[in-house]
């Protein structure tokens, strides 16, 4: 496994400020141990298209969590055959969800902000630990404007809660309109769920469309009162040492 250091990455944070740039570069130093991760909203939508302009053979993954909408599913068959790639689907392990159905049942995320991370951390987190586990680095759609918890993120960091691999986040200057305007500008085929206001697309039970004036990211968990609304995935751990 690759590993960078923090004097590395800010050199490349330093060096490399475009998209464009961002992707070339991990082509060119970290394929095939990289991959992105998708949830095949907008922003998947857009850094796909780019990735594959670049290199056909970048891979991709997302995480079945069993409780996706039917709109992700349809548009994960319909990307993977117009690309010709693979999307590697990740499984949560049987076990700890049959566990944590039969103790706390079906809809348990419904009850507490401990329940509904618990099934994240079993239907989301351990497949996606499993799966970095096995690269140097990752690719998301993070942008600055979806929250405040990712105001400060950069295009290159350090991801110490996965083994210090490095964290690839190479739209995140971009505006919810550069995106619409990306998919429309190049025709690219994008979850229907985008077209009845669903800007931010999870689980089916966790997810709802916003009302005119609401955040971009209200629709996730909209009966938690806490505004810090994160799976777990993209909580930046310090390192212990």
């Amino acid at each position: 496994m690759t590993k960078f250091t923090q004097e590395q990455v800010d050199d490349l944070n330093s060096k490399i400020k475009t998209t464009q740039e961002a992707l070339e570069w991990v082509s060119e130093n970290l394929h095939p141990k990289v991959a992105k991760a998708s949830s095949f909203g907008a922003e998947d939508a857009v850094v796909m298209d780019i990735m594959l302009k670049i290199n056909p053979k970048f891979r991709f993954f997302t995480l079945d969590t069993g409780r996706l909408p039917q709109e992700t599913y349809d548009i994960i068959d319909i990307v993977s055959k117009k690309y010709n790639i693979t999307v590697e689907s990740l499984f949560p392990d049987t076990k700890e969800v049959e566990e944590m159905v039969n103790e706390k049942g079906m809809n348990l995320f419904y009850e507490s902000v401990e329940n509904r991370k618990l099934c994240c951390e079993i239907r989301k987190v351990h497949p996606m630990n499993k799966m970095l586990s096995t690269l140097d680095g990752w690719i998301t759609g993070l942008r600055r404007d979806q929250t405040k918890n990712r105001e400060n993120i950069t295009i290159f960091q350090l991801d110490h809660g996965h083994g210090g691999i490095l964290k690839i986040n190479p739209i995140i200057d971009w505006t919810w309109d550069q995106i619409q305007e990306y998919i429309k500008k190049n025709n690219l085929p994008y979850n229907s769920l985008l077209d009845k206001n669903y800007p931010s697309i999870g689980c089916e039970p966790c997810t709802r469309p916003i009302k005119p004036g609401e955040d971009l990211r209200s629709g996730r968990w909209w009966w938690e009162q806490d505004g810090n609304k994160e799976c777990g995935l993209h909580i930046e751990r310090k390192r212990m040492d």
